[in-house]
């Protein structure tokens, strides 16, 4: 792609961890995308090249995923990742930015913004998981997701992966065919077992970062009644609903996505 708005991919150690990163457009506000719990960084590159436009886009590869620090000896908590995000921004000195954070990666943008709001200019959350103790379970099954990654430790094409991505396009099932073995298992279930047992819930009124929540139209992740429950608990959050899309947004409906987003983080905000 000759007009490709991506820079490099580079390791920063923070956090006591190295973190592996993906840069994008150079311009604008810096935006600090987290992908979701079986997404590379690279994965997303499709969508950093869109949001590049207008910001300077860094998409990470979360501990346990990519080619970022992983292994047992890792924790792969909620406060882990967040000290992940905010070591990464104290790392690479980023002015006040966006941290944008899709399924997984929400959940981790609403515990970094919890845990220290400063320096954070707007937090968008897309379709986070709601599950929590005493809620109703993450609608994914873990086989979903273990079967996948053990298949592609074997080795799969995109034409393997059509079970498990039926909707997407050849290229992103060729491209998470070819990534997704860096994903680890552990750390996947560690992290789906905590979508169950951590809860987001608590963090959410005390969000200060301008915030929107983007939400799949055709997804079962955050239904109508968790939407009203969200808005009662942050009164001054932004929602929109991403018509034709499943939970994977942007796989489903690139230009509603970038719309949405885009429409929130206008310059007068970012």
């Amino acid at each position: 792609m000759t007009d490709s708005r991506f820079l490099y991919g580079a390791n920063v150690r923070a956090n006591d961890i190295r973190q592996h990163y993906l840069r994008y457009g150079g311009t604008g506000a810096p935006l600090v995308l987290i992908p979701g719990i079986t997404s590379p960084a690279i994965t997303w590159g499709f969508v950093a090249e869109r949001l590049a436009a207008t910001h300077d886009v860094y998409v990470l590869d979360v501990r346990g995923r990519g080619l970022s620090e992983t292994g047992p000896d890792l924790a792969y908590d909620l406060d882990s990742y967040a000290a992940d995000v905010r070591g990464f921004i104290t790392a690479l000195d980023l002015p006040p930015c966006v941290v944008l954070g899709h399924s997984m990666g929400a959940r981790i943008a609403i515990r970094t913004a919890r845990r220290d709001g400063a320096g954070i200019a707007a937090l968008v959350l897309v379709d986070p998981p709601v599950s929590g103790p005493g809620r109703r379970a993450y609608p994914a099954r873990i086989e979903w997701y273990v079967d996948s990654i053990r298949e592609a430790r074997r080795g799969m094409d995109a034409e393997a992966m059509r079970r498990y991505c039926p909707t997407w396009t050849e290229a992103q099932r060729r491209l998470r065919a070819e990534w997704l073995h860096t994903c680890d298992e552990l750390a996947t279930r560690v992290t789906f077992e905590k979508f169950h047992t951590e809860d987001i819930h608590q963090d959410i009124p005390h969000l200060t970062p301008p915030t929107q929540l983007v939400i799949a139209t055709r997804g079962d992740v955050i239904l109508p009644e968790d939407e009203a429950e969200i808005r009662a608990l942050l009164p001054s959050i932004a929602t929109v609903r991403v018509p034709d899309a499943g939970h994977m947004i942007p796989w489903d409906n690139l230009d509603g996505f970038c719309d949405a987003v885009s429409g929130f983080l206008s310059p007068a905000r970012t």
